[in-house]
């Protein structure tokens, strides 16, 4: 991700800076690149869509540059080497920054620059660039000494991907604490990694000590394996937080455990916005305390709890508990084992959540039941939603008609994932139709390995051929034909979009058949033909749903 490399100096004449326009739009087309598509930093962090991740590298290049000519005014020698090696390394670390950050929510893509959380370098001292490093206190001393300036007026800190030993934090303490005053943002995510326990821990309570009493609006302590022990050595820090307006604690071992412990140390969540706490331990247990401190942030707007392991009870719980947040704009519970009950408990959460514009809901064993009874409450409260993800829920054809309204009702939708269900043709036909009339924002379509063959594959291309802002048809994964590959591609051809909008086919089976069944109560009655066996066993399984 260094954009170093496209900064050589032959490819300027004299001086090395400025750059050209060429050179700077080239940039703003590597940092797209690099923000919405697949690399270690995005399977670690998120991936953001490509109008996002656009938008935001033009924001950067226009920080970095800035902050390099500015450089530049200021340089003994003239020539702008160090101008350009500014210009690269800024932009290496506010890709990360927002990398880190995430997606945005629709209402936060929609507010104007100058509230977007990327700011000048001058207010925001990020060491988190480059590899991951162990530092100790005289490498410490240095990448901290600009918040040992008089007068600075640094607000954010990022120390992130930086692994720092007991040395090194005795070295940061008192540093933080003659600034922690000035700061409103913290993040130090993946700031201990590789060190002994003890010593982590140590390196925690003088950090948590350091910023005790600090009035913080953003605070990231993700990715450090903190479980209860963690977050107990953070107490001084949680405990002084009233103000918090944004709160990470992914992948951080979060237990039963250490979800008790979070609620009883932070003593208010009621500014909160954001609270993310993806990939963690906490299970039906946990959940219980995570749905308490849910119940006292009445203003998130982004609540995330995906890959945490929360089974029916503690869905339920956590669901009832959402429907305190009223706000809500952002809601993402996917890979988790909610099952039917918690999945009928969230669609009564949905009924009041009129502001959802974003979905996420995949590997929920949500099935038929749960799936129909959510498609229902989203038809009545959020016409708006603009994502919906529901892949992996054992979904067949007969949830298909309810799904079907829903999404009709659905003409702001932007990108549906129906991926890894069981909709076969029967339920393509009817969901394709619904997306045929309006939905003139739609941009994302992924109905990949859903059993679909030539009929389903057909309907689903006719559906998106004429949207204007069409970007990305998956179908990759199912069972279409050679014949029925051609005929998508004629269909995409002879609408308004060509085939670049057509996904990868490298795991289409054109040989495949969709199994008749996928329960292993079959009936002994089998060898009767191949449609009466199929719809025999559709209807065992509505039963069971039901």
């Amino acid at each position: 991700m260094d954009p170093t490399q496209y900064f050589q100096p032959r490819t300027f004449s004299i001086k090395l800076w400025p750059p050209s326009e060429s050179t700077r739009i080239m940039l703003v087309e590597r940092i797209t690149k690099n923000l919405s598509s697949e690399s270690i930093f995005s399977r670690k962090y998120s991936l953001l869509g490509k109008q996002e991740a656009h938008e935001n590298a033009k924001r950067i290049e226009e920080l970095c540059f800035a902050s390099a000519d500015e450089h530049f005014k200021r340089e003994p020698d003239g020539d702008g080497s160090s101008a350009v090696h500014l210009y690269a390394r800024e932009t290496s670390k506010m890709m990360l920054v927002v990398l880190k950050k995430g997606p945005r929510t629709s209402a936060e893509l929609e507010a104007p620059v100058a509230d977007t959380p990327l700011a000048p370098a001058d207010t925001v001292l990020d060491i988190s660039g480059g590899k991951r490093a162990f530092i100790e206190a005289d490498e410490a001393k240095e990448l901290l000494s600009p918040l040992t300036k008089p007068g600075n007026s640094y607000k954010r800190i990022c120390f992130s991907n930086r692994s720092f030993g007991i040395d090194a934090a005795n070295v940061a303490g008192p540093i933080l604490e003659s600034v922690k005053n000035q700061l409103t943002e913290v993040d130090i995510s993946d700031f201990v990694a590789g060190r002994p326990e003890d010593e982590a821990l140590d390196v925690m309570r003088i950090f948590s000590k350091a910023l005790e009493g600090s009035v913080l609006r953003y605070l990231n302590i993700s990715h450090n394996a903190l479980g209860e022990k963690g977050v107990r050595a953070f107490s001084e820090l949680l405990k002084s937080q009233e103000s918090l307006e944004e709160f990470y604690v992914m992948n951080d071992d979060i237990s039963e455990e250490a979800a008790k412990a979070l609620s009883e140390l932070i003593p208010s969540t009621e500014k909160l916005k954001i609270l993310h706490f993806h990939n963690n331990m906490t299970g039906d247990e946990g959940a219980m305390y995570i749905a308490e401190m849910v119940k006292r942030s009445p203003n998130v707007e982004s609540f995330r709890c995906s890959a945490t392991r929360i089974g029916s009870d503690g869905g339920v719980a956590l669901s009832e508990a959402l429907g305190r947040c009223t706000r809500l704009k952002k809601l993402d519970l996917r890979d988790n084992l909610f099952g039917v009950d918690a999945g009928l408990a969230l669609s009564k959460t949905l009924l009041k959540l009129p502001d959802l514009v974003e979905l996420y809901l995949s590997d929920l064993n949500l099935e038929n039941k749960g799936t129909k009874a959510i498609a229902v409450a989203l038809k009545q409260s959020a016409p708006q939603l603009e994502v919906l993800e529901i892949a992996g829920n054992e979904i067949n054809d007969k949830a298909a008609p309810a799904l079907a309204e829903c999404l009709a009702a659905m003409q702001s939708l932007k990108k549906l994932t129906l991926a890894e269900n069981e909709l076969k043709d029967d339920g393509a036909v009817i969901i394709a139709k619904s997306l045929e009339d309006g939905h003139t924002d739609l941009k994302e379509l992924d109905v990949s390995t859903n059993m679909l063959q030539r009929v389903g594959a057909r309907c689903f291309a006719r559906a998106v051929t004429n949207k204007p802002a069409f970007v990305q048809l998956n179908i990759n994964g199912n069972f279409i034909s050679d014949e029925g590959i051609d005929e998508v591609k004629e269909i995409l051809k002879a609408g308004k979009k060509s085939l670049d909008v057509l996904g990868s086919l490298d795991e289409n089976d054109p040989d495949g058949e969709p199994d008749d069944g996928d329960d292993e109560e079959e009936d002994e009655d089998a060898e009767d033909n191949e449609d009466e066996l199929d719809s025999k066993l559709q209807s065992v399984k509505v039963e069971q749903d039901d």
